[in-house]
């Protein structure tokens, strides 16, 4: 009867050994796969900053102002001044405000697909 309890502690001891092995591996492999992830976030991270500065690069106002006229035949954009913009005390605004909401608004329509 010893013995039939000696071999079950051994088997039982081997067997949370070998738990205990996987599941340290599973660990690592968690660990190195979080890590990999972190380098790839930075690495995007520095893609996205170059790209932003690029973005800034191409959108100045002079070189747009630049390919607008160059191309004025085909698009016939017109160049941005400051002057073309007014202020807010220059709008002219309705005396009359408005116009006072008396109740519910019944909406129908057909929905086609």
């Amino acid at each position: 009867m010893r013995s039939l309890l000696y071999i079950l502690s051994a088997l039982s001891v081997m067997g949370l050994a070998y738990w205990a092995y996987s599941e340290n591996y599973k660990t690592q492999a968690s660990l190195d796969n979080a890590h990999e992830l972190q380098s790839e976030i930075g690495r995007m991270q520095e893609e996205l900053a170059v790209l932003r500065a690029e973005w800034a690069y191409l959108n100045r106002p002079d070189r747009l102002r630049d390919l607008a006229q160059l191309n004025y035949d085909k698009l016939e954009l017109n160049v941005l001044e400051p002057g073309q913009f007014g202020r807010v005390d220059q709008i002219a605004f309705a005396e009359d405000g408005l116009p006072e909401f008396t109740g519910a608004v019944e909406v129908m329509g057909e929905f086609e697909q």
